[in-house]
């Protein structure tokens, strides 16, 4: 017992070292504090819609077009309401739900399929390599926007076609820097010990080369989580995304863009949570690659400084 428990001890100290080390670096970086904290509401208020603690979002024509900053109204009116009544800050919550899930769904597809697809035709090559690089080519050939419209015209609106459309034409990037790092750790030494104590093939992908291409692969996931909600917001705008009932921060903007001269407010802050939110996003993914890359770890130290 004596032994089992000091061995746990270093473990748990360095986890606690690592933590504190992390809340430091971010601590020295006060956009990506701001980032955080944005984030940190956003995700606070789709928990609490999720637990029905905002009320319903009921229609009420006395209070259609309602202007915000009216605080005498209930708290879910003080962002005003839309042209059916309907208060705007319960809308823009029930929306950030449906965008950044998409968002995130859509990533995560996407960063798993291609990180694989990536790591097996850099470190196997030949014919399967040269197949999942040509594919990747056709598909960068045309714009993204391009083939999500086209892919969403041909088989309908609805948010696992939105998804699909949006991971495929996303992988490509996982696939060419997954490959990329592989090609490069592959040469290492490391890998050839493994390789000479008889490790096999799924074994060195999975102990040595995965663990080595991540932390690239999670920088641009985090980058890319940004760029696939303004692709959501931009898709639902043009009515081919997300369709009502349902909501979006992109389809609000569009139900809005016919009021911009009586109620602007209805397009004014779902654009504005989606520039935040992206925005946040961004920072982050640059906070994020600061910390795992350890040339980079000066800019932490002169910015505490």
């Amino acid at each position: 017992m004596t032994s089992t428990s000091a061995d746990v001890l270093p473990a748990r100290e360095r986890r606690s070292r690592r933590i504190l080390w992390f809340m430091r670096a971010l601590a020295g970086d006060p956009m990506a504090v701001a980032a955080t904290i944005w984030l940190l509401i956003v995700v606070l208020a789709i928990l609490a819609d999720a637990s029905s603690l905002l009320g319903e979002n009921r229609i009420s024509l006395k209070a259609r077009n309602l202007p915000p900053f009216d605080f005498g109204q209930s708290w879910t009116l003080w962002l005003g309401a839309d042209a059916l009544g309907r208060p705007l800050l319960v809308r823009l919550i029930q929306a950030a739900s449906t965008t950044i899930g998409i968002a995130l769904v859509t990533v995560l597809t996407s960063l798993i399929g291609g990180t694989l697809l990536g790591v097996i035709a850099g470190y196997f090559g030949g014919i399967i390599g040269n197949l999942v690089m040509r594919v990747c080519d056709i598909i960068l050939g045309f714009p993204t926007l391009l083939v999500a419209l086209f892919g969403l015209y041909l088989f309908g609106p609805s948010v696992g076609n939105l998804i699909i459309v949006l991971a495929v034409t996303r992988m490509p990037a996982y696939i060419r820097v997954a490959r990329a790092e592989t090609l490069e750790v592959r040469e290492r030494l490391f890998v050839d010990a493994a390789r000479v104590f008889g490790g096999g093939p799924v074994w060195i992908l999975r102990n040595h080369i995965l663990p080595s291409v991540a932390p690239t692969m999670l920088t641009l996931a985090s980058v890319n989580l940004a760029m696939v909600m303004l692709f959501e917001s931009g898709l639902s705008y043009l009515g081919l995304g997300i369709q009502p009932p349902a909501v979006s921060w992109g389809l609000m903007v569009a139900q809005g863009q016919g009021y911009l001269s009586s109620a602007w407010w209805l397009g004014f802050f779902p654009g504005l949570a989606v520039m935040l939110t992206t925005m946040s996003f961004n920072l982050l993914a640059n906070w994020f690659r600061i910390v795992n890359d350890p040339s980079q770890h000066w800019r932490l130290v002169s910015r505490r400084r």
